[in-house]
């Protein structure tokens, strides 16, 4: 990989439920860096979960911290670092994520995500009547600004390992285009 890839950090985002950590220590492994998810990371900053974070600050406050963590993060070292679902969203951390990483869209298809989300009840953005609805509205907003990620990966079905191999095949295909 051309020196732009091999040392800049490698940023995965998307929404809840696309496998973003999961990858993302996988890919870590694979590429032999280290691995950082922003949400583990607010959560041992702040002493509490990201739910009660939410619930007891609001999303504007939960996003500005968490902008100061990426933005640590993002130091320069060739890191691996899994965002939260909206982290890309706010312009302020989306324009510090696309400067010092190589952002990744991790693109899933509603029904995918939706069985997954349903796993667990830690998603606070889905605690409301209708979940579904809200996952579409919120696919239906961050969608567009997901795009301006470098590359855009669709998930795949089955095994994260089959995602983590597109992946690194896209990386491949953006370094080939950096070169030529």
């Amino acid at each position: 990989m051309s020196p732009d890839i091999t040392t800049r950090p490698i940023a995965l985002v998307g929404l809840m439920g696309v496998g973003k950590t999961t990858v993302g220590r996988r890919l870590a492994k694979k590429l032999d860096r280290e691995f950082f998810d922003s949400d583990d990371e607010i959560e041992q900053a702040s002493g509490r979960t990201v739910a009660g974070y939410f619930r007891d600050h609001g999303e504007e406050a939960f996003r500005e911290g968490e902008r100061r963590v990426i933005e640590r993060l993002l130091d320069g070292k060739p890191i691996i670092l899994a965002t939260g679902g909206g982290a890309f969203i706010p312009a302020k951390t989306r324009k510090i994520l696309k400067a010092t990483a190589v952002t990744i869209w991790l693109k899933g298809d509603f029904e995918t995500i939706m069985e997954r989300v349903s796993r667990k009840n830690t998603r606070p953005l889905l605690q409301v009547n209708n979940p579904r609805q809200k996952m579409r509205e919120l696919m239906d907003v961050r969608y567009p600004i997901y795009k301006e990620a470098h590359i855009k990966v669709d998930i795949a079905n089955g095994p994260h390992i089959r995602t983590v191999n597109r992946v690194v095949k896209a990386l491949q295909a953006y370094e080939k285009k950096l070169v030529e």
